[in-house]
């Protein structure tokens, strides 16, 4: 429709979407293992969305979603606080290893 309703989610559809129970258990257990957690959501086209978590203890890593909404309802079943952007805060508290950057790379060259 050209008013832009057919991209408008329903409370029908949104109650529907669920968090694989795997995404959530990821999520959980980063997040036990690093004293708390907070996440940013990054949208990243047709791959889904990137949900990074940022760890109390400064160390980082990522989980993938099949989209923003289903990654939203990931961290809030995992108890996770999903902040709304880059703030300098969250930023300064990354302490990423070089085992993490060499994971990553290998990860992103495989894809």
């Amino acid at each position: 429709m050209a008013d832009g309703s057919d991209t408008t989610l329903t409370a029908e559809q949104t109650a529907t979407e669920q968090a694989p129970h795997g995404l959530v258990a990821g999520i959980k257990s980063f997040a036990a293992g690093h004293g708390g957690a907070k996440a940013v959501i990054e949208y990243v086209g047709k791959r889904g969305a990137r949900i990074v978590l940022v760890g109390e203890d400064g160390e980082w890593g990522d989980q993938f979603a099949d989209d923003t909404v289903v990654a939203r309802e990931a961290c809030a079943e995992a108890g996770v606080t999903v902040e709304n952007a880059w703030e300098r805060e969250l930023m300064d508290q990354m302490r990423p290893s070089n085992d993490l950057w060499r994971s990553m790379a290998r990860r992103s060259m495989a894809r």
